[in-house]
């Protein structure tokens, strides 16, 4: 299913910035950063990577996959947790460098494997001349452990 060819961006920068062809600009690994917010209130909830494969499933299924750098593979996002991500809308950027997700997660409404709605659940503040990481939301909405087994 995931055989979308996607054409080569072109060179002309007018091209890129206006309708017509999609024709995304991945990087030198093969891979184009996504961002993914919540649909339905805008909330940041993750940034993560897709290969063409990914993307290519992604439009084609209406559900989020990545690739994941770790592992080396694609990942349907939700597939383990079930917190699947149906994607709303698609954008991308000016350059065509960059993906925009608005999603629908399904489950717990979870995206962090961490049991938390977003990934951003802490903020960088500076104490003592020091960067330091405060959580500013600790709400669960499922452990990790149940899910995951780690």
């Amino acid at each position: 299913m995931s055989h979308m060819i996607f054409n080569q961006p072109s060179e002309d920068k007018s091209a890129l910035e206006d309708a017509g062809d999609f024709t995304p600009r991945f990087d030198d690994r093969g891979l184009i950063t996504a961002i993914v917010t919540d649909a339905g209130d805008g909330e940041l909830l993750m940034v993560a990577h897709m290969n063409a494969q990914a993307l290519a499933l992604t439009i084609q299924t209406g559900t989020a996959h990545y690739f994941s750098r770790s592992r080396g593979k694609i990942w349907k996002k939700g597939e383990t947790s079930g917190n699947l991500q149906t994607v709303k809308e698609i954008r991308t950027d000016c350059d065509q460098d960059a993906i925009w997700l608005k999603v629908e997660v399904a489950g717990h409404d979870a995206t962090c494997h961490t049991g938390r709605r977003s990934c951003f659940y802490r903020t960088i503040t500076l104490q003592d001349g020091k960067p330091m990481l405060d959580i500013v939301d600790d709400e669960r909405h499922f452990d990790p452990q149940d899910v995951y087994g780690k």
